[in-house]
């Protein structure tokens, strides 16, 4: 793995203008340009803040929208990774065949590009928190979350390559992981808060869930400022358990990209 990491540092300039060409194809000539890239998760943070903020109880409009908003933004990129990510080798075919670059370049790309979109969504996130709250401990927020965003960081990375392998093998394996997105949006707590399963015993629902992992490492630290010493605690044992699950996933994709990173060109 080691040897991989480095081979991937070596080709960062590669790797960084294929970011940069993804981006500039897709908002060329374009008014709003990377706005875009905003433009479904306000609006359907707009639309769960004006149906669901009052159904769920929610009194402060604002403090929802932030909720959902960076629920939406840790759940666009996650889902991005694994969908488009799984793609990464049949869209970089040309390039495969023609350098030796490692593999994980291709399936990086295509998670920076999303981190970036995302990045965006959470600043808006951070912007609506002082507006509402007026508080400097929403910088601490912001501090105690960007390990949580390294983390899924890397999770994503791992997904991406563990989909793209699979998917040059099966290419359903796309088809499959979006129905899958689709049934764990409504399985995760963007638009409601986990309160809700915990108070008809369905918390188990979000405990085997392992998205919340990162919306537990990022979008609550966020939304919570200074933490007390038992949220501390708490978040933790968040980051715990994340650490635990991305290094799970770490280690599968090392094991993916050994076994099958020769035998996969003659599959694309």
């Amino acid at each position: 793995m080691l040897h991989h990491l480095s081979a991937v540092w070596t080709a960062r300039h590669f790797l960084l203008a294929l970011v940069q060409l993804d981006l500039r194809l897709r908002y060329r000539r374009s008014v709003l340009g990377v706005g875009w890239s905003l433009l479904h998760p306000i609006a359907m943070t707009i639309v769960f803040t004006v149906v669901f903020s009052q159904l769920f109880g929610d009194s402060n409009p604002v403090g929802y929208a932030a909720f959902a908003l960076a629920g939406l933004a840790v759940w666009g990129f996650l889902r991005e990774a694994a969908t488009s990510g799984s793609r990464a080798f049949l869209q970089n075919e040309a390039y495969i065949r023609q350098s030796p670059m490692p593999y994980t370049i291709y399936t990086l790309r295509t998670v920076l590009g999303q981190a970036i979109h995302s990045s965006l969504a959470l600043l808006i996130v951070v912007c609506l928190l002082v507006f509402w709250k007026g508080d400097p401990g929403v910088l601490v927020g912001v501090a105690l979350a960007i390990p949580g965003m390294i983390l899924a960081l890397l999770a994503a990375w791992a997904i991406a390559t563990i989909g793209a392998f699979i998917n040059a093998f099966f290419h359903d394996t796309a088809q499959i992981l979006e129905v899958g997105c689709q049934i764990g949006f409504f399985l995760t707590p963007i638009m409601y808060r986990r309160s809700l399963l915990d108070q008809r015993g369905l918390g188990w629902v979000v405990d085997i869930n392992p998205v919340n992992l990162y919306l537990s490492v990022i979008r609550d630290p966020l939304l919570g400022g200074i933490p007390s010493a038992e949220g501390l605690v708490q978040l933790g044992h968040a980051y715990a358990a994340a650490l635990v699950f991305t290094g799970v996933l770490i280690g599968l994709a090392t094991a993916v990209v050994s076994w099958l990173q020769k035998k996969v060109i003659f599959y694309l």
